[in-house]
Formats: C-alpha cells, structure tokens, sequence
C-alpha cells in the first residue's frame, strides 16, 4: 500500500477514536465517579488553609506560654509564609517529575508531619523551624489539588465542580479563628497544630485509594541557583524590615538588608538568564502587568498586616478570651465571602479600577477607625471596621489578581500564578515582620514607666500608630488604583508556538 494511503487510513482510525470517545464521553461522565478523589483533595486542601488562619489568634497565647516577645513569635507566620513561597514555584516541576499523585501525598505527609512537631514544640526556636517544615508541605496542596481537579473533570462540567474547591476556601476563613479559640481556651494551643493529625490521615488514605494516578510530563531544567538564592534574599530580607522596625541603623538591620539586598539583585540576574526560571521576572516588561501587581502588593501589606494585628489587639488591650476574638472576627470573614462574588462579577462590567479604587477606600477607612480606638472603644465600632476591611478586600482582591493575570503577556501568563502567588507570600511575611516590628518599637517609645496606666497607654498608643501606619499604606495604594487601565489586547503572534497556559497550573497558586 503507497505511503498516501497509509497516511489516510491513519488518520480515518484517529478520527474514529476521537468521534467514538467524544460520542462516549458525557454517557461516562457522573459526578460520582469522581465524588471520592474530590473529597481527598478537598480534606487536604480544608487542612492547610485552615491552618493559615489558626495561629493568628494563637499569638498572644504563644508569647506568653514560651515567655518571649511579639517580634520572636512573629516569625512563626513569617517563616511559614517564606517557606510557602519557596515551594509555590516547584510545584509544576514536581509534577511533571514525579507525578501528581505522588507530590500531592508527599506534601500531605509533610505538612501533617510539621504540624505533630509543632504541637511538641519546647522552644519559640523549635516553633519556628516546625513551621518551616509546616509551609514547605503546604505550600503545593492548593495548586497541585486544584491542577488534579481540573483534569479530572469534564470541560463542560469544570465550572461547577472546581466551584466545589470554593467550600474549603469560603469556610476556613471564617472557621479558622473560631476553632482556634476554642481549642486554645476549652484544651491548650498545642491543639491547633495536633488536630491536623487526624485529618491529615484521614486524608494520605484517600488520596492512595481514590486518587488517579496521573502520567508524567517533560520535565524541564531545574533553577537550582534561583532554589538557593531566593530564599536567602527574601528571609535575610524579612529579617531586615523586622529589625528595622527598632532601629534602621543597627548591625543586625543593615546585615539583613545588604544580604538580603545583595541576594535579590544576583537573584533577579539568574531569573532573567535562565530559559526556564525559577520565576517569570521578564512578565515586568508589560506596564499594566508590573503596575496591577504592586497595587496589589500595596494591599496586601496594608491588610494582612493589619489582620495580625487585630487579634492582639483584642486580646492585650480589650481583654477578650481567644474564642470570643474568633468569634469577633468571624463578621470579617462573612463580609468578605458576600464581597468576592460582587466584586467578581462587577469586574466584567467596569474593570478593575474603580473596584480596586473603591475596595482599597474601604479598607483605609476601617483602617483609620482601628487607628483611633481605645481601652473604651465599644465592639460595635471594632465590628463595624472589621466588617469595611473584610468588603473592602472582597471587593478588590480578586479583581486584582484577574486585571494582573489579564495583563500578563499571554505566552507568559502560565509562568505568572507561580510568580504572583510567591510573591504574594513574601509580601504578606514582609507585612507582618514589619508591622510587628514597629508595633514593638512604637510600644516601647510610648510606655513611659511601669504603672499599670502607663503600659495600658503605651499599649493603646503602640496599636494606634501601627493602625494608623497600615490606613496610610492602605490609602496610598486606593490613590495609586487610578494609574491602572485596561490591559492592551493580546498580539496574534503572542498565542502562536503551543504559549497558550495550561489552566490546570494557573488555578490555586
């Protein structure tokens, strides 16, 4: 048979195959088939994001229970989030060299096993190397979980059912601070850390016995100087911004700076030579991508920040018990559930701008409230600006990250999640190894003697500076939203070659 007929015959057996499993697909299709490996995913992902919100009002527990200071126990968070942002970039690599499946129960067992050794912490030292072990577990659950669902549904059933990963998220939030008061008030803090045990279990078993195995992808060279370079320049970094917070001129300041400062320019270098960086720093050539992106820095300094500081606050200066702050702050977690859907869909209708303009209002505002309460304060206003922060971010958030994933080059944009994503947690380490730093030094400067009074007005006048700093930053970047415009439509000759994303990587990061 001549070389033409064989190629038609090929291609009428391929057509076949395709028309057949096309013809096949929505009979096989049934929401059960994949009920169980969602639940595992699902288990996984409800573990870690709960735990980025338990430890927040655990902190005054912890200062007092390992007798140390705010800016020692602040890297409990600050760690964590570093280590996430070094993991965050590895997870597509991972997966296509060792499989999903097998880097999904890898991280479960990690972050399960960091959770036990923080629960048997005997030191603020051991804490913090715990939560290290804790992120760079957890630091993968969300986008390898999401990247998993995403295959395994259907596409014309793919909207719902990764709408069904929206429950963990929507309800850690606002769970987080309530179950972390209780176990800290009915049990001990240790508990915050020693329920993951459980759960982390329950779900290493279902991730063997219901999830795929799924098959390996071209594994492309790794940035293993990026690997070494970025974690030393962000946490030398950290560690600078949170001395700095006492004084800008010490050896200890100025050490973390020029090493971290140093670290980040060879860092920077590296990314931009390597054909396959550890991050896409060449997306900052587009103007809208690199001015949404730090608008969205501005914000995320100014609100989480803020949020760390706000269960201090009512356990140090108002009195409340654990459970009763999670409690106080569960209205800020609902208020910003009712604000991301508005903020969704009023983002397709007139952009970003005037959300981001708006959302970022908001914020300052309940920010400068924050900045002017005292011992006397009723709840009623401390509700009313947490309910302003929680809208505020709503409603700006998710509009933002849409406009920078929208502005990206598109033969880039499936290299700029892992980008935003880590860069979205050293900024937040960034924020609170800051603000707890000046909080302690403001604290310190307004504390004039031993008495009672005078630490309780040291105390007040510590968290109102601190506030009022954060409404400043928060204002500052509602003012900087008015630079954003429309992204500029894509060029054909950007989505030619095979550059289009694959969605499955750019969801959860």
């Amino acid at each position: 048979m001549d070389k033409p007929a064989i190629s038609w015959l090929e291609k009428s057996v391929e057509n076949v195959k395709e028309q057949t499993a096309i013809s096949q697909e929505p009979a096989e299709f049934s929401i059960k088939t994949i009920i169980l490996p969602l639940l595992a995913i699902i288990v996984g992902m409800i573990m870690v994001i709960l735990d980025s919100t338990v430890v927040n009002v655990a902190i005054p527990n912890l200062v007092q229970y390992f007798e140390t200071d705010l800016k020692t126990i602040q890297w409990t968070v600050t760690g964590y989030t570093l280590a996430l942002s070094a993991v965050i970039p590895l997870a597509g690599w991972l997966t296509d060299r060792f499989g999903a499946k097998r880097v999904f129960l890898f991280t479960i067992a990690m972050f399960t096993l960091g959770s036990v050794l923080c629960s048997i912490a005997q030191s603020p030292e051991q804490l913090i190397i715990y939560r290290v072990i804790q992120g760079l577990g957890g630091g993968m659950v969300a986008p390898i979980g999401m990247a998993m669902v995403f295959r395994l549904a259907p596409p014309e059933r793919r909207g719902s059912i990764m709408g069904m990963l929206g429950i963990p998220m929507l309800l850690a939030p606002a769970l987080g601070p309530v179950l972390s008061g209780w176990f800290i008030e009915s049990l001990s803090w240790h508990w915050i850390f020693l329920i993951n045990l459980p759960i982390g279990i329950a779900a290493f078993i279902l991730c063997i016995k219901f999830l795929p195995d799924t098959d390996r992808g071209r594994t492309p060279a790794l940035d293993l100087l990026g690997m070494i370079l970025a974690p030393i320049a962000f946490s030398m970094l950290a560690y600078g911004v949170s001395e700095g917070g006492t004084s800008w001129t010490s050896a200890t300041t100025l050490t973390g700076v020029i090493v971290g400062g140093v670290a980040l320019i060879l860092f920077i270098i590296v990314e931009l030579r390597h054909q396959n960086p550890l991050l896409e720093l060449r997306v900052f050539k587009s103007s809208d991508f690199s001015r949404g992106i730090i608008l969205a820095w501005v914000s995320q300094v100014a609100l989480f920040g803020a949020m760390i500081l706000i269960p201090l606050y009512l356990q140090q200066i108002k009195g409340y018990t654990a459970l009763e702050t999670g409690l106080i702050l569960l209205p800020q977690a609902l208020a910003s559930g009712v604000g991301m859907p508005l903020g969704g869909r009023l983002f397709d209708k007139i952009g970003a701008r005037p959300l981001a303009f708006v959302g970022l209002g908001i914020i300052s505002g309940a920010l400068f409230i924050l900045s002017s309460i005292t011992a006397e304060t009723g709840l009623g206003l401390i509700i009313t600006a947490l309910v302003m922060m929680g809208l505020g971010m709503g409603l700006s958030m998710m509009p933002l990250n849409t406009h920078v994933l929208n502005a990206a080059p598109r033969k880039l944009v499936g290299r700029v999640t892992p980008l935003t994503a880590a860069a979205q947690q050293v900024v937040v380490s960034f924020a609170v190894a800051g603000l707890t730093g000046f909080l302690t030094s403001r604290i310190a400067d307004n504390t004039t003697s031993t008495e009672p009074t005078a630490i309780v007005h040291g105390l007040v006048a510590g968290f109102n500076d601190t506030f009022f700093l954060a409404a400043c930053i928060a204002l500052f970047g509602c003012l900087l939203s008015l630079i954003l415009r429309k992204p500029k439509p894509m060029q054909e000759e950007e989505l030619q070659n095979g550059d289009k994303p694959d969605p499955a990587m750019m969801m959860g990061h």
